[in-house]
C-alpha cells in the first residue's frame, strides 16, 4: 500500500539523533557569518547552500565531516548558538516533530575562548524559548568526541551531569570510529552511570559491530546511534534486540558516508521485521539535506511499509525518548490516539487501528 507523502507530514514524531551543527538554515549561516565577519567559500546564499550539502564528492564519514567546518566557523559566540538551536527547533515543529533532541561537542566552539557552560547555556535557553513558542519538547545530548583527549571526554560528562536539571538528558560519543575506540573514552561514561545520566554512542556507521559491542560493553549505552553494521554479527543483533536497545537510524546520512552503498542495501527492513527498536531520524538536515518527514517518506517507499509499520516505528521513536517515564507515558497515550486519526482520515478503506502490534 502506498501512502501519500503528506500523510508523513502530520504524524507526530521524534527526531532523537540531530547534530545542532549539521542543521543550520543556510540563510543564517551566510547572516552569522556576515555578522562577524567569517570568509565563506561562496560569494551568495545560494551558493553557499549548495556547499553546506554533502553531495558526490563524499567518500566516506571523514569526508562527510569535514562539511561542518563551515558551520562550527559561524558558532563560537553565544548569540549565535542561540540562535541556531531556536531555529532548528522552529524547523522541526514545523514537520510535527513533538520531541527533538539536539546532540552537539561545546568542545568545538571553543576557538573564540568561551567557556563550556557559556556555550550549552545559550543552546539551552533557544531551545526552551522555543518550547514556549512551539508545540513540542526538547533535551540536549552533549558529545564526546572519539578523536579528542579522553580527558576532554570526561570533562564534557561533567558537564553534562551539571546540566542534567536544566535540559542536558544524555551524553553521546561522536566523530571517526577507526581507530578512535569507545573504550579509550569509558572513564566518562563510567561517570555517567554514576549519576544516573542516560548515553548514547555513534557506532557501527565508520566500523563495525565490535564498535558496537564497546558502546554496549565498555560503554553501557542505552542507545545505539546508527548501528547500521550490526547485522554482521547475528549474536551482538540478539541481544540488542532482546535487551531492547534502540537502532538511531539515519538513513539518508548512512548513503551519504557510504556506510551502506544504497538504500537497497540498508538492513534497516531487515531489522524492522526481526523486531529490534528502530527509530528514524535525520541526523544533519543541512550536510544530509532532508528532514524528519523526508526520511520517513523515502523509508515506506524503499521498504515499502504498511502503516501498522510505520505507526510501530513512530512509537518506538517516543518509547526511545530520553524523558521521565511519566512524561513519555502521557506523551505516548497521547501520539497514539493522533497516529490513528491521521491513518483513518488519510487511508479510510484500509486502516484499522485495532490491527496493529506494537
Amino acid at each position: 500500500m502506498s501512502i501519500p507523502a503528506a500523510v508523513f507530514a502530520r504524524l507526530p514524531k521524534t527526531d532523537l539523533h540531530l547534530h545542532l551543527d549539521g542543521s543550520l538554515r543556510p540563510r543564517t549561516v551566510w547572516e552569522l557569518a556576515q555578522e562577524q565577519k567569517v570568509k565563506l567559500p561562496a560569494k551568495s546564499p545560494a551558493e553557499l547552500a549548495k556547499k553546506l550539502v554533502a553531495g558526490p564528492r563524499v567518500k566516506n564519514l571523514g569526508d562527510y565531516l569535514k562539511t561542518f567546518d563551515l558551520t562550527l566557523a559561524v558558532l563560537q559566540v553565544p548569540e549565535a548558538l542561540e540562535r541556531v538551536a531556536y531555529e532548528l527547533a522552529e524547523d522541526c515543529a514545523a514537520e510535527n516533530v513533538r520531541h527533538m533532541e539536539v546532540r552537539y561537542s561545546p568542545i568545538l566552539h571553543q576557538q573564540k575562548g568561551l567557556r563550556l557552560p557559556e556555550i550549552l547555556e545559550p543552546v539551552l535557553a533557544g531551545l526552551k524559548r522555543a518550547e514556549r513558542d512551539f508545540r513540542l519538547s526538547t533535551g540536549v545530548i552533549i558529545c564526546g568526541m572519539r578523536n579528542i583527549s579522553p580527558r576532554k571526554s570526561y570533562e564534557l560528562a561533567r558537564l553534562a551531569v551539571a546540566y542534567r536539571d536544566r535540559g542536558v538528558v544524555a551524553f553521546d560519543l561522536a566523530g571517526e570510529e577507526k581507530d578512535h575506540p569507545a573504550s579509550d573514552h569509558r572513564r566518562a561514561f563510567r561517570f555517567i552511570a554514576e549519576h544516573n545520566l542516560s548515553s548514547t554512542v555513534h557506532a557501527g556507521e565508520g566500523f563495525g559491530p565490535p564498535s558496537i559491542a564497546q558502546a554496549l560493553h565498555d560503554c553501557g549505552a542505552h542507545r545505539i546511534g546508527h548501528g547500521t553494521r550490526l547485522h554482521e554479527d547475528p549474536e551482538l543483533l540478539g541481544y540488542v534486540n532482546d535487551h531492547r536497545i534502540p537502532l538511531e537510524v539515519c538513513l539518508t546520512s548512512n548513503v551519504q558516508t557510504r556506510t551502506v552503498k544504497s538504500l537497497k542495501e540498508h538492513p534497516f527492513r531487515r531489522y524492522l521485521d526481526l523486531g529490534l527498536r528502530v527509530t528514524l531520524n535525520t541526523d544533519n538536515r543541512t550536510v544530509s539535506n532532508t528532514t524528519l518527514t523526508r526520511e520517513y517518506a523515502l523509508a515506506a517507499r524503499a521498504f515499502r511499509l504498511s502503516p501498522y509499520q510505520v505507526k510501530r516505528i513512530v512509537i518506538g521513536g517516543f518509547k526511545s525518548a530520553f524523558l521521565p517515564y511519566a512524561e513519555k507515558a502521557r506523551l505516548l497515550r497521547q501520539v497514539v490516539t493522533e497516529i490513528d486519526a491521521v491513518f483513518m482520515e488519510a487511508l479510510p478503506d484500509s486502516y484499522d487501528r485495532a490491527g496493529s502490534t506494537l
